[in-house]
């Protein structure tokens, strides 16, 4: 089956093509031929992926150029993933790997794979076929698992990682990234296109030397709670390509229920039974009804964003960990422990977290009529970019761009949870109040 033209996508400011359900997409102002398909067997190749010049991402040098010693002016929750179990955390699961390629102009062989490397716990390879496979005049590349016949039955995992081929001037190494559950019949993923063959003599080969590098992040899911996916040095070069994507996926999702609760207030008949019925109500109950253990919704949460969307970006999950640590750190503050955004930023919140429960900070009336009428933050207008060196501007990137892009993923995970957790018990209370209606008319 082919098929080809405008689809549903996470990320969409890109334009999807495929085949037999591989995807690629292209980013607005960048040329990009390039689809990332499986090498299985099967060749099944379901996969949300991007690949782009090396000027539409960073360069390699950014994330030694903060593990070199440019501080951080981040909160804390920022920066670390501590999360409450003592499993292993995303910078124990992160690893580089560099693959050196000499005499390349003499290689002769059908395919090429570097020696293993280990990360995460599992050993990797990275596969080159240099005239292509399955298709000609192109460089093939793939990441693999080593030795996957001899690992336990019923293994999977995913892994999100970037490949690069260097080139002379850093800006235009060639980049794509992806992101992948690797298992038995899928052991290996990668780009059948990742670049021409006449390209890689455009500065690509330097002393008849090829390089290649890999960023490779295995992800440890929970079902219970927004998780940390990415090492806080490689969240920060996807999310200065990626932030636009993230808020596009938060927004819609925010205005969906924003949409629904405004249709219930525009209902006036329906709004006012509803208002009557809520006031009718003793105060008690009202307050009962107005909470909800965390670990409830937080499932959910987890359900819907990495479930459900079969993973839509680990940026969002990553956002939403964010945004949670952000909320718990809002009830913190107000007991005069930690510091979070400036006074002048913190919006009003929806919600707040006592202990192990999510408690609405006031009457559902007034924050169902708030939410459904309160405008959203204005957009991050700057769209997808190398922030290395920001825009036109000559901005070098730098502290106060790493903790600007962090801010604003930290307030869309934030708004997000917030409006969750508001739809969630408004549910709640609307089955209520359907009954209550139901019983009345009985009467």
């Amino acid at each position: 089956m082919r098929w080809e033209g405008a689809s549903y996508s996470p990320f969409r400011s890109f334009q999807l093509k495929g085949v037999e359900g591989a995807v690629e997409w292209e980013m607005a102002g960048t040329a990009s031929e390039e689809s990332g398909v499986g090498r299985s067997f099967e060749e099944i190749s379901s996969v949300q992926q991007r690949c782009q010049s090396g000027e539409a991402l960073v360069e390699w040098q950014s994330s030694e150029q903060l593990e070199n010693g440019t501080p951080s002016t981040s909160p804390p929750y920022w920066d670390t993933d501590d999360d409450d179990d003592c499993g292993p955390k995303p910078s124990e699961l992160y690893g580089k790997y560099t693959w050196k390629i000499d005499k390349f102009s003499q290689i002769n062989k059908r395919e090429l794979r570097s020696n293993a490397f280990e990360v995460g716990g599992y050993r990797w390879y990275i596969l080159i076929y240099p005239q292509g496979c399955d298709v000609c005049n192109h460089l093939s590349l793939f990441l693999c698992v080593a030795h996957h016949d001899k690992l336990l039955p019923g293994w999977s995992h995913f892994a999100q990682f970037t490949i690069a081929v260097v080139n002379k001037d850093p800006k235009k190494s060639k980049y794509s990234d992806t992101l992948h559950r690797f298992w038995k019949k899928e052991h290996d993923w990668g780009w059948k296109k990742f670049m021409e063959l006449s390209k890689v003599l455009d500065g690509f080969i330097d002393a008849d030397t090829l390089i290649i590098k890999a960023q490779v992040q295995v992800i440890r899911e929970r079902a219970d709670r927004p998780f940390r996916c990415l090492d806080c040095q490689y969240r920060r070069e996807l999310v200065r390509v990626y932030l636009t994507n993230v808020e596009q996926i938060c927004r819609r999702f925010v205005e969906e229920r924003r949409s629904k609760l405004g249709k219930l207030i525009e209902d006036e008949a329906r709004w006012s039974s509803f208002c009557a019925f809520w006031v009718g109500i003793d105060q008690n109950a009202r307050r009962r009804m107005s909470r909800e253990k965390t670990d409830a919704i937080l499932r959910v949460v987890v359900k819907n964003f990495f479930i459900e969307k079969e993973v839509t970006s680990t940026l969002v999950m990553d956002s939403l960990y964010s945004g949670l640590k952000a909320l718990e750190g809002q009830t913190k503050s107000k007991k005069g422990r930690g510091k979070l955004l400036d006074a002048e930023e913190l919006p009003v919140p929806i919600v707040r977290i006592e202990k192990d429960i999510f408690v609405l900070v006031d009457d559902v009336l007034l924050l169902l009529e708030r939410a459904a009428l309160e405008p959203l933050p204005p957009k991050d207008d700057k769209g997808p970019q190398n922030r290395t060196k920001d825009g036109g501007s000559g901005e070098d990137f730098n502290k106060d761009s790493i903790e600007r892009d962090e801010r604003r993923l930290t307030e869309l995970g934030r708004r997000t949870i917030e409006i969750f957790v508001l739809a969630h018990i408004f549910s709640k209370i609307e089955v209520a109040y359907n009954e209550a209606v139901a019983l009345k008319r009985q009467e």
